[in-house]
């Protein structure tokens, strides 16, 4: 998901902006932490990937 964040140009903080928006109530530091274990919910995963505004994935 980090490669998605810098294709799209989006910043951790960016991205805590863009999920507030979309009603996802998130503090940077926890995101940074779900982000470097690559634990998180697959709603968590969605809910970014809406916020970034992705129309595709690329895998691998």
């Amino acid at each position: 998901m980090k490669t998605e964040f810098r294709r799209e140009g989006v910043t951790y903080a960016g991205l805590i902006k863009r999920l507030a928006q979309l009603g996802v109530d998130e503090k940077e530091v926890n995101v940074r932490n779900k982000l470097s274990r690559g634990k998180f919910m697959a709603a968590f995963f969605l809910q970014c990937l809406s916020a970034i505004d992705t129309q595709s994935l690329h895998l691998g």
